[in-house]
């Protein structure tokens, strides 16, 4: 029996989850296309509420890989859908300047002396340069791709906003599927759309910091340019995303070719 997609009144699978979405759909530039209902990404998942459970459920959801850091994933522990394997891959150096949002919103001198005056797009330009080139941002998308690739699926791997560490994961395992770079950038960028949840903390951390909301906002949002610095990095460090994945990643052809059987038709 199939898994039925329930599309919420406000365009969401799961309202208390906005950022959780199919990848399925996306068409390869060979003319294959990635089959629905086996590899969601999402925010975070801490926040699912009591409506949202039986949808939640019913996704048949067998894997979640948790990307968040340490401070992150005890503070606000996963909803693990029945029957799913749980697995923490962090991608992020936890003690990296930013990395915990929670010091820093009791830190209000930092976040102003961090983020203040344009220092956020900076701030966030050097986050995507560390995903595709510090030790543990390699480590743990190997492990994302490689679990992809073995299963079991249906699979959800997310972050805390579900933009930039899970943006990036989710950018890469459509790049290896095959999927176009201006279908892999819109993809990217539908997660302007779905911040509610990240909105909420982030006016809190502008309005105890005093810092503008325009100095805040960078980190609220992904632009095409972070998704560009992404890519221009891995060019400059490997000389091509096939040379990342193979001396960078250090996966396998095998382990490529497993997950373009398992998720594409």
């Amino acid at each position: 029996m199939g898994i039925v997609c329930v599309v919420t009144n406000d365009g969401f699978l799961l309202s208390s989850a906005p950022n959780f979405r199919d990848l399925g759909g996306h068409r390869t530039k060979d003319g294959r296309t990635l089959r629905g209902g086996l590899l969601y990404r999402s925010d975070a998942l801490h926040t699912i509420a009591e409506h949202d459970l039986p949808a939640y459920q019913g996704f048949g959801i067998r894997q979640l890989i948790d990307l968040r850091t340490h401070h992150e994933r005890d503070r606000l522990p996963d909803v693990v859908p029945e029957g799913a394997e749980y697995a923490a891959v962090g991608v992020q150096d936890a003690e990296a300047a930013g990395a915990n949002f929670v010091e820093l919103l009791a830190d209000p001198e930092r976040a102003r002396a961090m983020f203040g005056d344009g220092a956020a797009e900076r701030f966030m330009l050097e986050v995507y340069r560390a995903l595709v080139s510090d030790t543990e941002a390699l480590d743990g998308y190997r492990d994302l791709v490689e679990r992809a690739a073995k299963g079991p699926t249906a699979l959800v791997f997310h972050c805390s906003a579900g933009k930039d560490r899970t943006g990036w994961g989710a950018a890469l395992l459509l790049t290896l599927l095959g999927v176009d770079r201006a279908a892999v950038t819109e993809d990217f960028l539908v997660s302007n759309e779905r911040q509610a949840n990240t909105d909420h903390w982030m006016r809190q951390l502008s309005k105890d910091s005093q810092l503008p909301w325009e100095d805040v906002e960078p980190m609220t949002r992904v632009r095409a340019a972070y998704l560009d610095t992404a890519f221009a990095h891995i060019d400059e460090l490997y000389g091509s995303f096939d040379a990342y994945v193979a001396d960078g990643l250090g996966l396998s052809g095998g382990t490529v070719e497993a997950l373009r059987d398992r998720m594409l038709d």
